[in-house]
């Protein structure tokens, strides 16, 4: 089976994302896939089959239990042939990353600061002033004025 074949079912996409958290019991994960999919403990364990024979998880006995882990090799091989499509997004991060970096050196951090802060908070009140009519009037006349 291919990887994004395994990778293509949402219950074991849900199972990998629960074993990237830690090792995990064979019960943890069946009642986890149970309650959000309604998946049967039977079916539980054959998604867990086809992780573990594709190289996405491996197992190991303790006791009676079954403790699952992610296994690295077969994400290793997804992670090989996404390389050639990195392209696409990491240069639109480094564009991002070289914007905000931009905007971190022109911006003040604190608000308030910096004379562009006070013009436009300057501008904001004087405006306000201007279009607000007094209190206790009505603003019918539109320019503040009392009717």
């Amino acid at each position: 089976m291919h990887a994004f074949d395994v990778l293509g079912d949402p219950v074991r996409r849900r199972m990998l994302e629960l074993l990237a958290e830690g090792e995990q019991p064979a019960g943890r994960l069946a009642a986890v896939v149970h309650e959000e999919f309604g998946i049967s403990q039977p079916g539980a364990s054959q998604h867990l089959r086809v992780l573990r024979e594709n190289g996405f998880a491996r197992v190991r006995a303790e006791g009676n239990r079954r403790l699952y882990a992610v296994d690295t090799a077969a994400l290793r091989e997804v992670d090989a042939w996404l390389a050639g499509f990195r392209r696409f997004w990491d240069q639109r991060l480094d564009a991002l990353a070289t914007e905000l970096a931009r905007g971190a050196r022109t911006r003040p951090t604190t608000a308030g600061e910096g004379p562009a802060a006070s013009t436009e908070e300057e501008s904001c009140r004087t405006w306000s002033r201007r279009s607000s009519p007094p209190t206790g009037t009505s603003s019918g006349g539109g320019r503040g004025t009392p009717n």
